[in-house]
């Protein structure tokens, strides 16, 4: 079983900065593509940035520039540092494995969410 355990959500002001951690854990073998997925009340779960285990990353229009995903394979451990936060960037934030192959069953390819960490920026 692959569990992913997110952190660091909290209040923060507008213009603030936050960094979310990710770890997941279990018998895992490899994870190809780790990243972190955001909703808004009453919005669709959008992808805000991923990052492969070479290193490719991938930003939506909305955070380029003021969030950096970063990765440390050898934890399997995924980080979300959140500059210049705005009120439009409220919301739950989900964290994603992608491709990803355990050791009791190397073969297959599977995808593990979080439960989602709150971050609040006021105005």
């Amino acid at each position: 079983q692959v569990q992913l355990v997110e952190s660091g959500g909290r209040l923060v002001q507008a213009g603030g900065s936050l960094r979310l951690s990710c770890v997941a854990s279990g018998s895992i073998f490899s994870i190809n593509a780790m990243g972190w997925y955001r909703q808004a009340p009453g919005k669709q779960r959008e992808l805000v940035a991923s990052i492969t285990s070479g290193g490719s990353t991938n930003y939506s229009d909305s955070v380029k520039d003021r969030f950096t995903i970063s990765r440390d394979n050898a934890k399997n451990t995924v980080y979300l540092q959140m500059n210049s936060l705005k009120p439009e960037d409220t919301a739950v934030y989900y964290c994603n494995a992608d491709g990803v192959r355990t050791y009791y069953s190397p073969s297959r390819r599977e995808v593990y969410w979080g439960q989602g960490t709150q971050v609040t920026v006021s105005s």
